[in-house]
């Protein structure tokens, strides 16, 4: 198993950990922190884990490459194409792990069947679908290259278990092919420190204990038997204090706008994705949680969500707020057992209803923020980092009285009267003219180590995103995701599309810039 270097996990605490924990409870309420993270791509999935071949029942999940992280820039007359065909191999990868899944033991005793029966059939999809993503393109420009090379997946295991179960928070769920939390520095500083300073990756929280110790990941435990396990779960009481107190320069817009949308009271669940997959129903393969928008859903059009009703109390602002639910694994069923995104992509468990979602935009630590454009699309966060690399991980995990204390790669475990948090920091800078990108990512970025965004970039507000839930004490619940992704919390992510009007738009710039904390 690959070892990520002691100043990787310091980089990845510094980055993930203050990137998810940007909201921190102070004496005199909530306070943006530093936030670090990396809007870059590495190559077909930056470099997933490492894999395991024949390993037995270890096995115990499909990796394949990211199609998206592959591809070049997508003509604009190609991408609905591009988008669809990305989506049916999502749907390959799902379809290849119940087979598998539902073979486990079979394959344990003759690994020949996994090539057979599951690997061989799903790379010939993916390469049927990858020529016809090169015929899309090529339609509108020059035909990719290579893309075959993107069509192999393998088996491997679950490397959480056993050990001390890298509890360090440090988002160690794989070893990304970019170092690229170097301290890129959003911290927004409202003048509390909440104690947190220390070097969150000196400390390993699980020591001395192996929670995974004598388990068969994957085997008879959680959803269906894919997860989560035990090792991804850690107190948060021995996790090490460790956000660090956010650097502010001269001329830094240190103001906040808050809006209050609800906390999806009125249950509207789907597990389509318009960003990802725009026209593909259950495009995400796992249900989300709405607030906002009631309009979205796969086949959205940005005329749809502009006279789209909204649950924010501010009718201004019909932006869309959506992630992966969070379920307890009681054994109860939910509506969606036998649906799309829920017990078909082994998503089971009661769906919690959060008791507090905060949505706050706070500004630059070295200038003035722009206005954001409308119908920006900003994903945070990696739905399949598990098998993907933690390149892109960016949210966090942790208890409320405990929000200096961040987790990226655990759930945690709360003590009595505490509450489990889940945090997104946003990326806040601009390139200037795209809404979205080819792989939905690269027309936005996080500010650099300076604070500043890099060339060709504009700040803008930055949405940081803080979700509570009331669960019982103990490591029984996890994020809806992907099957093959084993519901790992490093996989957390959430989506945003900006719908304020021009007026709200403009109000929210000038409280930032100005210093005020404004609704």
């Amino acid at each position: 198993m690959r070892r990520i270097s002691r100043k990787k996990r310091s980089t990845l605490a510094n980055r993930a950990i203050a990137a998810s924990a940007a909201l921190i409870l102070g004496g005199g309420g909530l306070v943006a922190v530093n936030v670090y993270a990396s809007a870059g791509e590495g190559p077909s999935g930056s470099s997933p884990p490492t894999r395991t071949e024949n390993a037995g029942s270890r096995l115990s999940t499909i990796d394949c490459p990211e199609a998206v992280n592959g591809l070049p820039d997508v003509p604009d007359e190609a991408r609905g194409e591009v988008d669809r065909e990305l989506a049916a191999m999502d749907t390959q990868i799902t379809d290849a792990y119940r087979q598998f899944a539902d073979r486990k033991e079979q394959i344990a005793r003759d690994p020949g069947l996994a090539e057979n029966a599951v690997l061989g059939p799903l790379r010939s999809k993916r390469t049927a679908s990858l020529d016809r993503i090169g015929i899309a393109i090529g339609r509108a420009g020059e035909r990719p290259a290579g893309l075959e090379s993107l069509a192999g997946c393998s088996l491997r295991a679950d490397d959480s278990r056993g050990g001390n179960g890298g509890g360090r928070g440090d988002g160690n769920g794989g070893d990304g092919s970019q170092d690229d939390g170097q301290g890129q520095d959003q911290g927004q500083n409202q003048g509390q420190d909440g104690g947190q300073g220390q070097d969150p990756g000196g400390q390993d929280p699980g020591q001395g204990q192996d929670p995974g110790e004598g388990q068969d990941p994957g085997q008879g435990q959680g959803q269906d038997g894919n997860g989560p396990v035990a090792a991804d779960f850690v107190d948060i009481q021995s996790v090490q204090p460790g956000v660090d107190r956010p650097r502010q320069r001269r001329g830094a817009s240190r103001g906040t706008f808050t809006t209050d949308c609800g906390r999806n009271e009125n249950g509207k669940f789907n597990p389509d994705n318009v960003i990802v997959a725009p026209g593909v129903s259950n495009g995400a393969h796992h249900m989300h949680d709405y607030i906002g928008n009631q309009a979205n859903d796969a086949f959205a059009s940005d005329d749809d969500l502009a006279n789209g009703a909204t649950t924010c109390r501010n009718q201004g602002d019909r932006s869309t707020y959506y992630w992966p639910v969070l379920r307890l694994q009681n054994g109860q069923d939910e509506d969606d057992v036998n649906a799309d995104g829920g017990g078909r992509d082994q998503n089971v468990g009661e769906i919690q209803t959060p008791s507090q979602v905060t949505l706050k935009f706070v500004g630059s630590p070295v200038g003035r923020v722009t206005a954001m454009p409308r119908f920006l699309r900003i994903i945070t966060g990696d739905a399949k980092a598990f098998t993907n690399g933690d390149a892109n991980a960016n949210a966090s995990w942790s208890c409320t009285g405990f929000e200096d204390r961040q987790l990226t790669d655990k759930y945690p475990i709360c003590p009595e009267g505490s509450q489990v948090v889940r945090t997104f920091a946003f990326q806040n800078c601009w390139d200037g003219q795209n809404t979205d990108s080819a792989n939905h990512r690269t027309h936005v970025a996080f500010a650099q180590e300076n604070g500043r965004c890099p060339n060709g970039f504009r700040a803008v507000p930055q949405l940081v995103q803080r979700i509570v839930y009331d669960v019982p004490p103990g490591p029984g619940f996890a994020v809806d995701s992907f099957p093959e992704q084993l519901h790992k919390p490093i996989t957390d992510h959430g989506d945003f599309i900006n719908v304020f009007d021009d007026r709200l738009m403009k109000k929210m710039v000038r409280c930032i810039n100005d210093g005020r904390r404004c609704r």
